[in-house]
Order: structure tokens, then C-alpha cells, then sequence
């Protein structure tokens, strides 16, 4: 199976009424767990890339060459998108299509919004072009996560239905009230404003800072249209859970096989909990 764009991903789920995972991967590890889950439980998935983690692996085609290469290891039957998340210019965006990415965001989110209009409308030109969907971002989400932090802004319903109509975008993703990273306390998510933006624009939903929101939450998220939920915190917190359980116990352990490996399973336990909650096991076309 050959990587796809999201558009069609996210247009079947938001007909099925799930959510696709996107999950980050920031090392090989991740790539490994995510890919063995989503074959396992014959799910769609996304695999999120932010800028900082293409740093750290190497570049945005040391992270397209790795998964493709584990796609064929694996002999992958499901549909697997690479997502540039939280693209911060044209600039990287390109880079990112050109190195073969199928999708990228472009969060120009904290411009005037004339800037992002404008911004967003140049990234869909180029990537629609090259067959590859974009996500756009308005308001602003809360937390820190990677290169990306800010306090929460709440996305407003008419300049996402505006922004959807003059860009030509593929799916939204509208802050209302998710954080990236660990919540400080219950999430609070804008669930009126969330029926009208999806109602307004027909675009699926994007809800960024999925970890953390009860599962009630999400089903209700998943209701209004939200076809796209991104997690990376709580399987950062898996993994290194399992890696210092395994360091305390042995000691003396410096293998990174024996450490990172069980850290691996931990990751793809979490994505399969996930692709459950969410609705997208067995959805595979």
C-alpha cells in the first residue's frame, strides 16, 4: 500500500462517524509501534511529523525513507498518510511536499487572519498540485508541545467558514479549548461553537491535544464532525514510563534493544487503545 493523502481518510470518517488517529513519531520506535498497530487493528493512520522531530531524525526524507521502508518491511495493507504538523511557513511546507510528505498543516493561526488566508491559500496551490491535503489552523491552542505553545484563543465559527471557502482546504482544525501536552485539570472543549464551525464549513474536524479528554468528550467531538484527533503526549508518557520501569529494575541494563524495545510495545498499546476509542479499528478501505 503506497502512502495516501488524508482527504479520502477523512472524508470516510466523517461519513462512518470515527475519528482517524494521527499519532507523532519521534524516533524510530514510534514509527515501528504506530504502523504495527494500525496493521493489527486495520485501522487508517496518520503519522504526524512536527518540524523539531524531522530535525531530530534527520530531515523530512530520512523520515519519509523510514517509514516507507517499514511499510514494505511490515507489508502494510492499511492506509497511512505522513502529515507535516504544525508547519510554520510556506517555506516548510514545501520542503516537506517535495520530500514526499502527503499531507502537511500549515498553522498560520497566530497572523492577522488576511495573512492567513493568504499564506494558506499559496500551501494548498502547491500541495493540491502534488496530490496532498492540507489542514489550516484558526484560534489558538493552549500548552506547549515540541515548537509550538500558546494560550488558549478560541477559534471564531464565521472566519473558519470564510478561511474554508477562500482556500480550498482539506479539513480544519478550530481551537476550541483542547491544550497540547499534560491538562491542568478538566478539559473544557467548545462544543457549540464546535456543531457550528462543522456545520458551516462540511470540512471534517481536526482536535489537536487529544490526550487527556474523556472518552465521553471525543465520541461527542467525533458527532459534530471532528474526523481527526491528534495524540503524541500520552504515548511520550508511555514510553517513558516503561523505560524507567525497565532501567529500575535493571540497573545495570544498557542495551537500548532491551529498554526501548518495551518501550515500543508500550507506544503501540497506547495507538490501539486509541484507534478503539476513536472508532477507526476495522475501517481500513
Amino acid at each position: 500500500m503506497p502512502l495516501v493523502s488524508m482527504k479520502q481518510m477523512l472524508e470516510d470518517a466523517k461519513k462512518g462517524g470515527y475519528a482517524v488517529g494521527q499519532f507523532n513519531l519521534n524516533n524510530l520506535e514510534y514509527g515501528q509501534a504506530i504502523l504495527q498497530a494500525a496493521e493489527e487493528e486495520k485501522s487508517p493512520v496518520i503519522i504526524g511529523v512536527s518540524e523539531g522531530a524531522a530535525r531530530y531524525i534527520g530531515g523530512y526524507k530520512v523520515v519519509v525513507a523510514m517509514v516507507k521502508s517499514l511499510m514494505e518491511e511490515y507489508g502494510t495493507t492499511v492506509p497511512v498518510a505522513i502529515h507535516l504538523d504544525h508547519g510554520s511557513s510556506f517555506e516548510q511546507c514545501a520542503k516537506a511536499i517535495h520530500a514526499g510528505f502527503t499531507s502537511v498543516m500549515i498553522d498560520a493561526s497566530h497572523d492577522p487572519f488576511e495573512e492567513n488566508v493568504a499564506t494558506t491559500s499559496k500551501v494548498v496551490e502547491l500541495a493540491h498540485f502534488h496530490g496532498v491535503s492540507v489542514e489550516a489552523e484558526l484560534g489558538t491552542v493552549g500548552g506547549q508541545e515540541d515548537d509550538v505553545s500558546g494560550s488558549i484563543i478560541y477559534a471564531d465559527p464565521k472566519e473558519c467558514q470564510e478561511l474554508v471557502e477562500r482556500t480550498g482546504i482539506d479539513c480544519l482544525a478550530p481551537a476550541l479549548g483542547s491544550v497540547h501536552g499534560p491538562y491542568k485539570g478538566e478539559p473544557n472543549l467548545g462544543f457549540k461553537e464546535m456543531e457550528e464551525i462543522g456545520q458551516a464549513t462540511g470540512l471534517p474536524l481536526v482536535l489537536h491535544g487529544g490526550t487527556g479528554i474523556p472518552t465521553a468528550d471525543i465520541k461527542r467531538s467525533i458527532s459534530y464532525g471532528t474526523s481527526k484527533i491528534n495524540v503524541n503526549t500520552e504515548n511520550q508518557i508511555a514510553q517513558a514510563k516503561t523505560v524507567r520501569e525497565v532501567l529500575a529494575e535493571q540497573p545495570e541494563q544498557y542495551d537500548p534493544r532491551k529498554y526501548l524495545g518495551p518501550g515500543r510495545d508500550a507506544i503501540k498499546e497506547t495507538v490501539i487503545g486509541k484507534m478503539r476509542e476513536f472508532g477507526s479499528s476495522n475501517q481500513a478501505k
